[in-house]
């Protein structure tokens, strides 16, 4: 750990939020000789503050421990190369359009890779009037099932929540080519053309 990195983004974060050593210093229930010590580079912040150092500077303590803010490039914006990330406690979905650092339930997350489905693995669509049908005969259990399906063009993308022991049916406004996406709790995330 550099301790003058960490001081330096103490500092930057801490005049970013307009608050002062000793504002920050009561909301942690410690010295404002301590921060001052930080900012310096004379110490790092004990492992015991960290949680509430995040809280109220408003990043991961990665990136405390760092020393440093990673910024993304700017990504051109088309939503289908957007990228798909899945809790594996609570299962929340999240969707990214440029590289992210995602966390839930207190663990990091990884990107999700799309498969290319092969024709047994694909879903059923069909048209009915001015929607695509959606339906599959994959089990739906609780320990295996479809938990979302998105259909993402290059300015949108749908996200459609699945749940377990319901029958995978859905229908989506019909709309030029895009790309169908779907979760599985067992296999991951894959992909097909329409």
């Amino acid at each position: 750990m550099d301790c003058s990195k960490i001081g330096n983004l103490i500092l930057k974060l801490r005049k970013e939020k307009g608050l002062t050593q000793k504002e920050l210093a009561e909301q942690m229930h410690i010295s404002d000789r301590t921060i001052s010590k930080w900012e310096r580079g004379q110490g790092c912040p004990d492992i015991s503050l960290l949680q509430d150092l995040s809280s109220l500077l408003g990043v991961n303590i990665e990136e405390i421990l760092d020393g440093e803010l990673t910024t993304n490039d700017f990504v051109g914006g088309n939503m289908k190369k957007s990228t798909y990330f899945v809790c594996p406690a609570c299962h929340n979905i999240v969707l990214s359009t440029g590289n992210a650092t995602i966390s839930c339930c207190g663990r990091k997350l990884d990107a999700l890779v799309p498969t290319k489905a092969t024709d047994e693995e694909k879903l059923e669509i069909s048209v009915v009037e001015d929607e695509w049908y959606i339906s599959s005969n994959h089990p739906m259990n609780k320990d295996h099932y479809i938990s979302f399906i998105a259909f993402a063009t290059g300015e949108q993308v749908q996200i459609i929540k699945q749940y377990p022991e319901w029958a995978l049916q859905t229908r989506i406004p019909k709309r030029k080519h895009g790309t169908l996406l779907w979760y599985c709790t067992q296999h991951g995330l894959f992909y097909q053309l329409i």
